[in-house]
């Protein structure tokens, strides 16, 4: 690793939301988590990031956000609206539910009423109309992640970074929460990058799916989903929709076998 070698985040207007050229990431103890990533996000797409354990997944979505700066490369961004969902919805137990989505613009210094209203209305639209008075304890899993959504959108981010997610809970919530996900992209024309383990689950969000490498995480490959929004819940039913999920594994499976 080159220490003396300078790593900007240049932040400029263009035709792509963000973009990586070349970059690159080594951790202080030698380890090369990041190689050659080159990607472009536009405005309003949505792209998931599938990939073994440990191949850098995270660790890109950290990059892309400002919190990891790269060794080498460069990244470029035209905003600095960056919302972060993790795989857990870290709520704060000692606030309810409403007052937990305030926070963020609380301590962007939006004043009580102005907090407040937006933040029902982001309560509302991911359909925890009824429990912003509950606290976290009070909340299932699925809630949980609903709240944390809704903390992170009622900033109105151009830009939103999700790792994970809906990861720990069932099936069925989780389908549920694609279909919450995906109705709050239409209606609020963000970006989203979105990583998980599930092919099914990215296929069914995104218009475009990269697969990464074993670690260091390189893009080994990018796939074009066919399918337009709105997508409904009979999609992943489909022969179409199989195709493309069988075409995701094959390529995997065909990676973890060289």
């Amino acid at each position: 690793m080159n220490s003396t070698t300078p790593n900007p985040i240049v932040r400029r207007s263009g035709s792509h939301l963000i973009s990586a050229d070349d970059v690159c990431l080594t951790f202080p103890d030698s380890t090369e988590a990041l190689r050659g990533i080159t990607l472009q996000i536009a405005a309003h797409e949505f792209v998931a990031l599938v990939g073994p354990s440990g191949c850098g997944k995270s660790t890109l979505l950290r990059v892309l956000s400002g919190l990891q700066q790269p060794t080498s490369g460069v990244l470029s961004s035209s905003t600095s609206d960056i919302g972060f969902v993790f795989q857990d919805p870290t709520l704060l137990p000692w606030r309810s539910t409403l007052k937990n989505i305030e926070t963020l613009l609380e301590l962007r210094g939006v004043n009580a009423t102005e907090r407040q209203a937006k933040a029902q209305i982001a309560l509302e639209s991911v359909g925890l109309h009824d429990s912003g008075h509950k606290y976290p304890r009070q909340l299932s899993g699925g809630m949980k992640m609903r709240a944390s959504l809704a903390r992170t959108l009622v900033t109105d981010p151009s830009l939103l970074l999700l790792d994970e997610p809906f990861a720990a809970v069932d099936e069925f919530t989780r389908e549920s929460l694609n279909d919450d996900l995906l109705s709050m992209f239409a209606m609020a024309k963000f970006s989203a990058v979105f990583v998980t383990h599930s092919i099914t689950e990215a296929v069914y969000l995104s218009q475009r799916v990269i697969i990464m490498s074993p670690r260091p995480g390189t893009i080994a490959h990018e796939i074009q989903i066919p399918f337009e929004y709105p997508r409904t819940p009979a999609l992943r039913y489909s022969a179409e929709f199989a195709h493309s999920c069988g075409q995701i594994a094959a390529l995997m499976r065909e990676m973890h076998s060289v």
